[in-house]
């Protein structure tokens, strides 16, 4: 098998934002095609809030984000971009909205809060009606509502509250405010009241972000039009899938998503950009059939879709808000469940009633219409865990690469010894970020139980129903279903379980997982009667007690959670709680091993080639708390731990610290930076205490503390004079620079589709958002000296290698490790990708623990077998064959990309 014309070869992230819109990367577009990608990735382009840096708060899913440049700047970019051989990957966003202010800006939500659960537009909205009396909470008050109500004001036939606009219940304009309020489909609420009683589902705790029911068909085809509009045009070559791990059905959606795009390509061609759309009188777009044969509602001059006359979205009786055809209702009005529970023809099962991967690496099958296209998901899975084969996507967009190349430049022996100078130096409990296994427990403990708290609530309303509706599951109590719905949660050591009601688990490991969580979870109850309680949550997680609407209500809800809680407690927790090594808390991390042997990665590298040959890869992203080059420095000081020891005692002692917790996490990102710019700093650290909780969070903020934390950064590491900063570089500077330029190579030779965060080509060192979020400058001309100049050489060479090659890096292409003989073999990573039939090929060659190799006296000896054949190296020009010596191969620089002359 040749590369997949549709696979890119490599992708560069761009975060659109107003300050830099469409046109800004069109004109960086003969840029990045000089650098050697194939493709630009774009962040979502869909109408968002305005002045959105990041564009994740969708409110429009019918039009194209006008401050970017609207859909006429992207077909321009799309043009640009074809016309220099580059294609364009769009971040799509299913799960969630914005909850925006003002509320107006989202339509579909605004008929919501206007008409309530009778609304056409209810379906869009995870939100649990029975609650709140039937109405949706909206926690915006900065007060209890008897303190605020006197902001309150009628205006222009809305409801006021400071830049909040809500519309209001037909036939109630004219009422008093007390009686106005109560009269409404919502209940305004103290912003407090969200952590425990919230009735929708949100993007983790974020309340302004509400989740969208994609699963129901109508919802998907309305959020997706425009999209798959996109796709036909030609203007989107591929897809990159936001947090699937929110939806009620990650794999039912990847399967209609895989579906919708084959049928929008189904003519067999692609467009070229410009969109092949007809336009009407003033250039606006005529109704066009959309990516499912559909017929589009009409558009504004903006490109949005335009309401159905009669203001609410109705259509008629058996339509939905645009005109399609409803699904059956019952004799409540509710929806019928199609035969599969979301209308999906399930893949093929073997004898143990288990779905069968598919035959293409995880592509899926091809079913009619076109080729589909290019699909990533931003799963974060865990380092033992496996992405389901039955998914009909390429693979992640990367994170599992993320640490299997980190973890290379780790020092395992080093690494212990800076964890123990961490826990005499910063002193924390076991349980607060001494151990890091008791960190986590204790984290989810926390989140389950306060941040998580109306999503536990919700679980435990569903499961009192089901378990009423059952004799055999009756007088089981809400404390108890409560307490075991938690204690199931914090057991589970992934994001979350894939299973649903009439269908086995997506993999074994499924059941195994929440198996083991329900055995430990009995330890809660002393009574053993009532620990069977646990079992009743073990067997509704995993879809078998009965298929009624409650029973697939808390199937979905309880994995749903389960991805909130881990993201909550673990990234945005105890990352930030457990610190001897920053580097280490990345996302899909594991800070208590994140050392990786040369034989793990081999391993790894030839499981993503076997199982998910066009995966994405990735080292820096929007995401990461510290880029890769940032990273790269803080992992140096495995390999100088004592140094870094006595470094931080005699920082701190010059410049005291409210604690010393703090002190080792703050030094630590001063020198991830490189030095102490308090407009970066301060922010980054300021969000890291918060988020850790410890002495402040987000949500009771602890003012005094964070006044210390301020003046400790300005005094400290942010006056820290040249000299300080020249002894730290003296001894981080040269590993870091290795380590970043061996994982720069390693991330663009192994196997799967590396995609380059903008900025990354150099050495680029960024803290967590907004830090990693400023416009980004493609192309612009930057000093550099030493190795850092080799960052954009290295990247240029090796991106324009896979672009002249692709049958070497694509799927159908080959990998095998190349193993150094000699004192200091330990120290190099190789190996070599070739064509089919290892024909031909390229050879990564890389410098792991440079430091610790130094100490050691260098090369000497060590040499590393090659393949027959003469090899240049594309950084250096040298060349080599047969057994060459280190000591000349890496004399120049600390890794090397060698093809045959």
């Amino acid at each position: 098998m040749t590369a997949d014309p549709g696979t890119p070869t490599a992708t560069y992230r761009l975060q659109l934002q107003p300050a830099f819109p469409f046109a800004a990367a069109e004109r960086a577009v003969p840029y990045l095609a000089s650098l050697g990608v194939s493709h630009l990735h774009l962040s979502p382009v869909l109408e968002a809030v305005p002045g959105s840096t990041h564009g994740y708060d969708v409110v429009d899913h019918s039009a194209v984000r006008a401050e970017l440049g609207g859909v006429a700047g992207l077909r321009a970019l799309a043009r640009t971009a074809r016309a220099h051989g580059l294609g364009l990957i769009v971040d799509v966003v299913p799960n969630h909205m914005a909850a925006p202010a003002p509320e107006r800006l989202n339509a579909p939500l605004w008929e919501v809060l206007r008409n309530g659960s009778k609304s056409p537009y209810a379906r869009w909205f995870d939100i649990d009606w029975r609650a709140q009396d039937g109405k949706v909470l909206l926690p915006v008050l900065g007060g209890p509502l008897g303190e605020e109500w006197r902001r309150l004001r009628i205006e222009d036939g809305t409801l006021r509250y400071y830049d909040h606009a809500f519309p209001l219940r037909p036939g109630t304009e004219g009422l008093p405010l007390p009686a106005l309020l109560d009269a409404q489909w919502y209940r305004l609420g103290w912003w407090r009241l969200a952590r425990t009683e919230l009735n929708y589902r949100r993007f983790f705790t974020i309340s302004e972000l509400i989740a969208v029911r994609v699963e129901d068909p109508e919802v998907f085809r309305a959020t997706h039009a425009t999209l798959l509009e996109l796709v036909r045009e030609g203007v989107v070559d591929g897809l990159r899938i936001d947090h699937p791990d929110g939806l009620a059905d990650p794999e039912g959606y990847l399967r209609r998503l895989d579906r919708a795009v084959r049928a929008a390509t189904g003519d067999g061609h692609g467009g070229d950009g410009r969109g092949t759309t007809p336009e009407g009188e003033g250039g606006r777009r005529t109704a066009p059939e959309d990516g499912d044969g559909q017929r589009r509602t009409p558009e504004d001059e903006r490109g949005r879709r335009t309401a159905p006359e009669d203001g609410g979205g109705r259509g008629t009786a058996s339509d939905g808000e645009n005109g399609q055809r409803r699904t059956p209702e019952d004799e409540h009005g509710r929806r019928t469940a199609p035969e599969d529970g979301d209308g999906l023809r399930r893949t093929p099962e073997d004898e143990h009633g288990r779905r069968t991967a598919p035959e293409n690496g995880g592509r899926g099958a091809a079913p009619e219409g076109g080729g589909g296209r290019w699909t990533v998901v931003e799963k974060i899975l865990a380092r033992d865990e496996p992405l389901p084969a039955s998914w009909p996507v390429a693979g992640t967009t990367g994170y599992d690469a993320l640490h299997h190349i980190d973890g290379l430049f780790v020092d395992p022996d080093g690494l212990e010894k800076l964890t123990a100078l961490y826990r005499a130096f910063a002193a924390p409990p076991a349980d607060l970020g001494g151990d890091w296994a008791a960190t986590v427990r204790r984290a989810a403990r926390e989140v389950v139980t306060h941040e998580l708290a109306a999503e536990v609530a919700r679980l435990t309303r569903t499961a009192s129903r089901f378990c009423a509706a059952d004799v055999r599951l009756r007088d089981h109590a809400p404390w108890a279903l409560r307490t075991a719905i938690r204690e199931v949660l914090v057991r589970l050591p992934v994001y979350r379980p894939y299973a649903s009601v009439g269908t086995p688990p997506a993999t074994d490991a499924d059941a195994v997982l929440l198996r083991s969580a329900a055995a430990g979870a009995r330890e809660a109850f002393t009574v053993p009667l009532e620990a069977r309680v646990v079992e009743v949550v073990r067997d509704a997680a995993l879809g078998r007690l009965g298929d009624g609407p409650d029973h697939r209500d808390f199937c979905a809800r309880f994995a749903q959670t389960a991805a909130a809680l881990r993201a909550k407690s673990v990234e945005d927790t105890a990352f930030y709680r457990y610190t001897p090594l920053l580097s280490a808390g990345e996302v899909g991390g594991d800070p208590g091993r994140p050392a990786v042997t040369p034989e793990e990665f081999h391993a790894f590298a030839a499981r993503r080639l076997r199982d998910w040959p066009a995966g994405g890869t990735v080292l820096s992203t929007h995401d990461t708390k510290r880029s890769a080059d940032a990273r790269a420095r803080v992992t140096a000081l495995t390999e100088c731990p004592a140094w870094w020891g006595r470094t931080v005692a005699e920082l701190t002692r010059s410049a005291p610290a409210p604690d010393p917790h703090l002190a080792w996490t703050a030094w630590q990102t001063a020198l991830a930076l490189g030095h102490g710019d308090a407009e970066r700093l301060v922010p980054a650290v300021l969000k890291g205490v918060r988020e850790a909780g410890l002495r402040t969070t987000w949500t009771e903020r602890n003012a005094a503390y964070e006044e210390e934390v301020t003046a400790f950064l300005t005094a400290g590491p942010c006056a820290a004079g040249p000299s300080v900063w020249a002894a730290i570089g003296a001894e981080v500077d040269g590993p870091a620079l290795a380590n970043a330029l061996g994982a720069a190579l390693l991330h663009l030779t192994m196997p799967g589709v590396p995609d380059l965060y903008m900025g990354t080509e150099h050495l680029w060192t960024a803290l967590v958002d907004p830090d990693n979020r400023r416009p980004p400058e493609p192309g612009a001309e930057r000093q550099a000296q030493g190795l850092a100049a080799e960052k954009p050489l290295l990247t240029r060479a090796a991106l324009r290698l896979r672009r002249e090659r692709p049958e070497w890096f694509g799927p159908g292409s080959g990998y095998a490790p190349l193993t150094a003989e000699g004192p200091t073999a330990a120290h190099c990573t190789a190996f070599v990708r070739t064509g089919a039939g290892g024909r031909d090929g390229a050879i990564t060659v890389v410098t792991r623990l440079s430091r610790r190799l130094a100490e050691a006296g260098g090369w000497g000896a060590t040499r590393l077998p090659l393949p027959p054949g003469r090899w240049r190296d594309l950084l250096t020009g040298r060349t080599a064959e047969g057994s060459a010596a280190l000591a000349e191969l890496l004399s120049r620089l600390p890794v090397a990309l060698l093809v045959r002359t």
